[in-house]
């Protein structure tokens, strides 16, 4: 429920996950997981890309599934969802963001035994508010273990707090993201070697808690970033790649980078 006592519905274009209750020739009916079992139904025409010739051949009852919202009808309670218009990608970040909440979840339920609330009055209380800032439970839970200090910093304040934290980091492992490159690095000048140290350098100094960086031979050096998640991860590279080359370049030689595609 919202606070003002209304039941929540899903957004035009949100992913949601979905168990599958009934089958029928025109089309799924389905139960939204993250909504409290609110029904949706998926048209026929919506299953796949393709011809659908029998429906059973692409869902079945109980089946867990990962739709996109198109239509909302809030006076009906009844949400039309789509299968075809998921790629694998969004289906598999769905279904890993939507395992994490569920565990967060129960993470929180420890945190409310340890305060001496109930779930429904802990959530009340400061679980509104972290899911309003960090998009999730989780989330919040794998920030506290990235940064003890960071829900104060927020202006998060009170008995909660440490107790959030404390069990946050008995209980999660923060994820992380990696991504690489090769660069090559060239200077022909009698100084060449340590004018390309130097720009190996600056680009490690961009971030050497995330920055690593290994020779595989003339003129050849892995780059590897390591960060929180992807997108932070290529602003980093994307930062010191750019150093490096600067560096070389100001002093006559040159170099190329290529992302290693994983």
């Amino acid at each position: 429920m919202t606070e003002n006592g209304e039941e929540p519905f899903p957004e035009d274009g949100e992913l949601v996950v979905a168990t599958v209750i009934k089958v029928e020739n025109h089309g799924a009916y389905v139960a939204l997981d993250e909504y409290g079992g609110m029904q949706g139904y998926i048209p026929i025409q919506e299953v796949s890309t393709g011809w659908v010739k029998f429906i059973r051949d692409f869902v079945r009852e109980e089946q867990k599934v990962v739709a996109k919202v198109i239509r909302v009808d809030r006076e009906k309670k009844m949400i039309d969802l789509s299968l075809k218009h998921v790629t694998e990608h969004e289906k598999r970040e769905k279904i890993k963001q939507w395992r994490n909440e569920k565990r967060g979840m129960k993470i929180f339920e420890i945190v409310a035994k340890k305060l001496n609330m109930s779930f429904d009055e802990a959530m009340k209380s400061f679980g509104r508010k972290l899911i309003e800032k960090y998009g999730g439970i989780y989330p919040a839970l794998e920030e506290a273990v990235r940064r003890k200090k960071a829900l104060k910093e927020e202006g998060f304040e009170g008995e909660w707090v440490d107790v959030f934290v404390k069990v946050a980091r008995e209980n999660i492992v923060p994820s992380s993201a990696e991504i690489n490159g090769v660069i090559e690095l060239c200077h022909n000048g009698s100084e060449g070697i340590e004018h390309i140290k130097k720009a190996l350098r600056a680009l490690i100094e961009t971030d050497s808690d995330s920055i690593g960086v290994q020779y595989l031979g003339a003129p050849k050096y892995l780059v590897t970033v390591k960060a929180k998640d992807y997108k932070t991860a290529e602003k980093i590279m994307e930062k010191g790649i750019k150093r490096c080359l600067s560096v070389i370049e100001d002093v006559g030689g040159h170099g190329e980078f290529k992302r290693v595609e994983e």
